[in-house]
């Protein structure tokens, strides 16, 4: 009898282990994949380099977004949601300065898109005021921190699908954030080099071109309003 307790010890520690501590692996998938495909301002702000410097500047963007979903993991395993439920005055403080920049960046859209309707031989604008003088890294970096539908994401979607009884939790929110990684960089780089494909015709429809980097800045200035109304 205790041999063979001890041998269905031995199978359900291995099959423990070789799901690496995850729990539900189809699931956490394909819900991942349904999330990242939903529009959002890390995207659209990738697309929108894209089409307006080129494949190379647009991947600088993706590792900006990369590094600030790397955080985000970093912050949702080490009980970040825990500290914001126990201090609101925080929680209000980031969620408010987040979305304020989103909004900063929806209106610096807008009014690109107002000065190359109004005046002709004026650039393309782009996605926002400084796309093209700053760093695509950086900005694209500060967009990923403060995107709403990354933070609701880790704080509350990520962390579920790891067993807490699992010796090496390290291992779990490793493997869970490979997956993330990997399916936004699949997802991306499609977009990247769908907006390279579309920036010749925008360049020959400056109209058409200002029109649609307005409509980006309004949907910006809801992703703002949305996270500002954000509950923990």
């Amino acid at each position: 009898m205790m041999k063979r307790y001890s041998m269905w010890a031995s199978l359900m520690n291995a099959l423990m282990h070789a799901n690496f501590g995850i729990t539900d692996f189809w699931t956490f998938l394909l819900g991942t994949i349904f999330i990242v495909l939903l529009p959002g301002p890390n995207s659209l702000f990738v697309l929108s380099v894209a089409a307006q410097r080129g494949v190379r500047a647009a991947y600088r963007g993706a590792c900006g977004v990369f590094l600030g979903d790397l955080v985000l993991m970093l912050l949702s395993a080490g009980g970040v949601a825990s500290l914001l439920k126990s201090s609101p005055a925080l929680f209000y403080f980031a969620k408010y300065v987040g979305a304020a920049y989103l909004c900063w960046i929806g209106l610096q859209m807008l009014r690109n898109c107002w000065r190359t309707l109004r005046a002709r031989g004026v650039e393309i604008p782009s996605a926002d005021s400084a796309v093209r003088e700053s760093k695509p890294f950086n900005k694209a970096l500060v967009i990923s921190l403060v995107n709403p539908k990354a933070i609701l994401f880790f704080i509350s979607f990520f962390i579920q699908f790891v067993d807490p009884q699992f010796g090496s939790p390290v291992l779990s929110f490793g493997l869970l954030g490979l997956v993330c990684e990997a399916t936004s960089f699949f997802y991306l780089t499609t977009l990247i080099f769908v907006g390279a494909r579309l920036a010749a015709g925008f360049r020959r429809r400056r109209r058409l071109a200002a029109g649609m980097a307005g409509s980006v800045g309004f949907i910006f200035i809801g992703f703002g309003a949305k996270l500002a109304a954000a509950t923990l």
